[in-house]
């Protein structure tokens, strides 16, 4: 495997060329013009705001026409296109290992009424406390994440989330189906350290914890400050009689009277939160309940240990009076090292929101009007495309800066400062689209006719509605 990072340019321009071959090779229907629609997404000069004006491009060989019929009527191999985003190269933390951040990016559609498929998405308003609930399409994304202060990221997978899916169990699921395409393309091998996952709050990390405990992998993740864990339970004393104890005493995180003494702390100094402060308790788990998440669990439920995190900086940007950031991790008998290693590894899952930004006000992800979830699902996977080619041709960009931007070496180039050359680095690679046919237009609707079958109009939300309580739901089981 060719290491685009250590691969001179010749290694890194055929490392591009092949992945432009598979994933043309992925496009089983309207590949041509899919494949074009890419290579104008990648050298359009300035951010796409319409669909259509990529029609303009001079990569773009064929009509607005083809363009949308393309996105409507095209198919896409997701499962071949999966396997190939595995086999590149991927992004290593400082000790070699793996690190992957899932998170959840919505594609809105507030005034789309006749798209089905419809959730309602929590979007954060500008000021604090003020976030909004708007429908749209959220897609579960993962990514591989580099070391150090970048914006750049792997991406691996994207996933829609329907209105009857379960989110934690499509996560579990996609994640599982990540870590073993993997350890397929040799990324990870028996003797390795295990592949980091960090995730923030608004996921269930106990459940993802225990749903991959036979994986090869550790889940951290933020909690909420108003938790409550629990120590494992103290050792039987000889002669007691009745049920073992199952928990010890609680740990309340908004409560320091109920802590006790860390197993591990560290303080490091770093450049943009001044000293961080990390405290670390060994073998607390939350108490679990057949209700929510685990109401389909059989049987008994299972005690999940974990090592808790207290993260504290000196300062923020524009914070005076930074509160602590807890963690949970799925190891146990974490070293100071280790607990360094967690929480470093969790500020990285924020170059994800980089990349989000590049694809909705750069590339353009949610600039298309598009109708169906599926025409949606294509023109999502066309972005990621785009902007792995982005990520391969790294090495190869020259700085084409402004003369208001600073010079960057050539390995510290954004993703938006790589596409702005990437029309030359296109001319280098392989263009395996054919040429378009000569064609007239089709005839269209005919003058003065109605459309008489209008779209059906679809309600926003969740369709599978959850039982509460452990009763109603053996109730409706039985």
């Amino acid at each position: 495997m060719i290491s685009v990072h250590d691969a001179g340019a010749a290694g890194a321009l055929r490392v591009l060329s092949r992945f432009r071959t598979e994933f043309y090779q992925c496009l089983t229907a309207r590949a041509d013009t899919l494949f074009d629609l890419t290579d104008a997404v990648l050298c359009t000069d300035g951010p796409v705001r319409t669909l259509v004006d990529l029609s303009l491009a001079p990569e773009m060989r064929r009509g607005h026409g083809a363009l949308y019929d393309a996105l409507a009527c095209g198919r896409l191999d997701y499962a071949r296109l999966r396997r190939s985003l595995a086999t590149l190269p991927l992004p290593r933390a400082a000790d070699g290992r793996v690190v992957l951040a899932v998170d959840v990016s919505s594609w809105l559609r507030p005034d789309a009424a006749t798209s089905p498929d419809r959730l309602f998405c929590h979007v954060y308003g500008r000021a604090k406390n003020n976030a909004q609930l708007i429908p749209g399409w959220p897609y579960s994304v993962v990514a591989a994440l580099e070391t150090g202060r970048t914006s750049w990221t792997a991406i691996l997978d994207a996933i829609r989330l329907g209105p009857a899916d379960d989110a934690t169990a499509v996560t579990a699921t996609q994640l599982r189906e990540v870590v073993t395409r993997l350890q397929a393309a040799g990324h990870w091998r028996q003797g390795d350290a295990d592949i980091l996952i960090v995730m923030d709050s608004g996921y269930d990390v106990t459940r993802l914890a225990f749903a991959l405990a036979d994986l090869p992998v550790e889940i951290t993740g933020r909690l909420r400050s108003d938790r409550v864990l629990l120590r494992p339970a103290p050792p039987r004393r000889p002669g007691t009689n009745g049920r073992p104890r199952k928990h010890g005493g609680t740990f309340t995180l908004a409560n320091p009277e109920s802590w006790h003494e860390p197993d591990a702390s560290t303080t490091t100094d770093t450049t943009p939160y001044g000293t961080v402060e990390a405290l670390a308790w060994d073998r607390l788990h939350p108490r679990l309940t057949h209700r929510g998440s685990w109401l389909d669990h059989e049987g008994e439920l299972p005690i999940v240990e974990g090592t808790l995190i207290r993260l504290q900086v000196e300062h923020l940007p524009g914070d005076r009076d930074p509160k602590p950031v807890w963690l949970w991790s799925s190891a146990t008998g974490a070293s100071p090292a280790h607990v360094d290693r967690l929480w470093q590894a969790f500020l990285r899952r924020f170059d994800i929101e980089h990349t989000f930004r590049l694809f909705k006000q750069t590339l353009g992800w949610t600039a298309p009007k598009v109708r169906t979830p599926e025409a949606a699902d294509r023109w999502t996977w066309l972005i990621i495309a785009a902007y792995t080619q982005l990520r391969l041709a790294r090495p190869l960009a020259a700085d084409l800066r402004r003369p208001w931007e600073k010079p960057a070496a050539s390995g510290r180039l954004t993703p938006s400062r790589v596409r702005r050359g990437f029309r030359h680095l296109r001319a280098k690679s392989t263009h395996p689209a054919s040429a378009p046919k000569p064609s007239t237009a089709g005839p269209g609707r005919p003058p003065g006719s109605k459309n008489r079958r209008p779209a059906p109009r679809h309600d926003v939300g969740k369709t599978v509605k959850r039982d509460l309580t452990l009763e109603a739901h053996r109730q409706r089981k039985g």
